[in-house]
């Protein structure tokens, strides 16, 4: 599997339509335009109509005349979400899009308690990974949601990661919850989790994937390095899905991926009653293409 697959696969799903809070941004209406172009899905665009309308007019004159896009007239940013969550929460949109928001506002809305998307479950953000000259997508979680989860939050942050990949056709996906070594050592909680969360695996508390940890990065997804240390099971070298320590791990590996390894990605928030889309300013459209394609898929 790689994006062009991926985007083939969400263009098969039958159109559905995307929410975007506050949709007044270039990038984001440049991501919504090339969904658009390719058929992936129609939008619902909520935000101030006369700054939305102007950016398309300067930038997308299609989407003003297709029938793809709908615009919804909102005051505020904070009404903008709640509109964008209550379209979703309605099942009048399958996903959910951040467009030009403050996170913790847009974040705000998803959680509200009476409209909101929460299920219970703990909301963490995976990431799909396409990396120069390696044969598969790679998914890292969470980089951007739980700051120092514990180990019961990291058990479901395995969960929403294996509910995305299973989405995409993996049926049993690999697990390596990532340290800087292969031995548990008390002083060092990562590895203390990475042990659990393979020992649950392994009497069925996660279910549908394999988990094996703690695991070092070389070793996670390099047989060479592996083989080399002298570390088998079925995760090592293989690895699919690399649970990352905390948020600064994943930050860093993350960014990483994107500005040294050349790497393509997509990202969705897991764990919520419908997929949100909650990419970075900084991402490019592309990289927003790729987080709609993947959020579609894991909707349906």
């Amino acid at each position: 599997m790689n994006f062009d697959l991926l985007i083939n696969h969400a263009t098969q799903l039958g159109k559905q339509k995307i929410a975007v809070a506050s949709a007044e941004d270039m990038e984001v209406l440049a991501a919504v335009s090339a969904a658009a172009d390719i058929g992936l899905a129609e939008f619902l665009l909520m935000g101030n109509r006369q700054e939305i309308t102007q950016l398309l007019r300067e930038g997308f004159p299609g989407l003003l005349e297709g029938g793809t896009v709908t615009i919804i007239d909102c005051e505020t940013r904070e009404s903008a979400a709640e509109h964008a969550v209550k379209a979703v929460q309605s099942k009048e949109a399958g996903v959910l899009m951040k467009g030009n928001i403050p996170t913790a506002i847009f974040l705000k809305a998803v959680l509200n308690k009476e409209y909101g998307l929460r299920t219970g479950k703990v909301l963490s953000h995976v990431a799909a990974f396409e990396v120069p000259r390696y044969n598969r997508l790679i998914f890292v979680t969470d980089a951007a949601m739980n700051i120092t989860p514990t180990l019961d939050e990291k058990a479901q942050i395995v969960s929403n990661a294996v509910s995305v990949s299973r989405s995409l056709g993996m049926a049993v996906p690999r697990v390596a919850p990532l340290a800087a070594v292969e031995t548990v050592n008390p002083a060092m909680q990562a590895t203390l989790d990475a042990a659990a969360l393979t020992q649950m695996n392994r009497r069925g508390q996660l279910k549908n994937c394999v988990v094996d940890g703690p695991l070092a990065l070389d070793n996670a997804i390099s047989a060479l390095a592996a083989e080399h240390k002298g570390i088998g099971g079925e995760v090592a070298g293989e690895a699919d899905i690399l649970l990352v320590p905390n948020i600064e791990a994943g930050n860093i590996l993350y960014k990483s991926l994107v500005y040294f390894a050349g790497a393509k990605v997509g990202a969705v928030i897991a764990g919520a009653a419908a997929p949100i889309v909650l990419t970075s300013r900084a991402d490019s459209a592309e990289s927003k293409l790729y987080s709609l394609a993947l959020a579609l898929s894991v909707s349906k």
